[in-house]
């Protein structure tokens, strides 16, 4: 009796296995979804003692600047929290159902929820609609298993990282944690190393601006820092707009222009104009 040969897991290193599942699904009619532009810088990372989630506060609508103070670290239970990027609407839908099934888990088992529950949740919905929930999420949180950050995708896959970025600003943001990321980093080098991260998202990238916002995550408590740090401080004003009175000169006299309305009789109302022919 033979036993079959299995094959060997490469241990680092690219790996393009899936290369042909995805061109299977897309013969049969289920085609890669689009990436799209989120305009956000959303990040977090694990230290010493939990997990720091950071966010900046822009939300855009195409060119226009929807809104300079946007909350985008959202809340999912007591002990953890999720950052959404991509469509404001489907990250704040997808976040307010999964926390409400998180809590309705938690009494009735009367347990503190694991963070991979909600990721196994987040997944298996995004997942079903195949991309088109434009909801790229951070989620981190410290449950009996200690820290715990994932990367969610709007696809479905996941990724449990140390650190992570996700967004238009991300690749600024990855530069600066993967030259200063380390292990065991204290609460105050965490905060100051994710700040430093979303605000080099907010200079480099223009769907991204405003404040930062962080979210520290420890076994006994969570704390949502709204601001952290404004990183586009605005300029104050130096000068004065006050006119003193009778500034601007009269050209001319006021007098009454007779409007016509279209009726049996003509009438005459008492409407003031500038003559300027004086």
């Amino acid at each position: 009796m033979s036993s079959a040969i299995l094959p060997e897991i490469p241990t680092g290193g690219f790996n393009f296995e899936n290369f042909e599942r995805n061109e299977y699904l897309k013969q049969k009619g289920f085609p890669i979804p689009k990436v799209q532009k989120t305009g956000t810088t959303i990040a977090g990372i694990i230290f010493k003692d939990g997990v720091i989630l950071g966010a900046d506060t822009r939300a855009t609508s195409g060119n226009v600047v929807a809104d300079k103070n946007c909350a985008k670290i959202h809340f999912l239970a007591k002990n953890m929290y999720c950052c959404g990027a991509g469509t404001a609407a489907d990250t704040d839908y997808t976040t307010k159902m999964i926390s409400s099934q998180l809590e309705l888990l938690r009494l009735n088992t009367g347990k503190q929820v694991p963070v991979c529950v909600a990721n196994r949740l987040l997944k298996q919905y995004l997942y079903r609609y195949q991309g088109y929930i434009g909801a790229a999420l951070v989620l981190g949180g410290v449950d009996k298993f200690g820290p715990t950050l994932y990367c969610i995708h709007p696809h479905g896959s996941t990724d449990k990282i140390p650190y992570t970025t996700m967004g238009s600003g991300s690749l600024a943001a990855m530069a600066v944690f993967e030259s200063r990321w380390k292990p065991d980093l204290s609460l105050e080098e965490g905060k100051k190393l994710v700040r430093d991260a979303i605000a080099s998202g907010i200079f480099n990238d223009l769907g991204s601006g405003s404040n930062v916002d962080l979210c520290v995550i420890t076994r006994h408590e969570a704390q949502y820092l709204r601001p952290y740090d404004e990183a586009n401080v605005k300029g104050k004003r130096e000068g004065t707009y006050q006119f003193v009175r009778n500034t601007t000169a009269i050209i001319g006299q006021p007098r009454t222009i007779p409007i016509e309305v279209e009726s049996t009789q003509t009438i005459a109302i008492g409407v003031e104009s500038m003559d300027t022919s004086s």
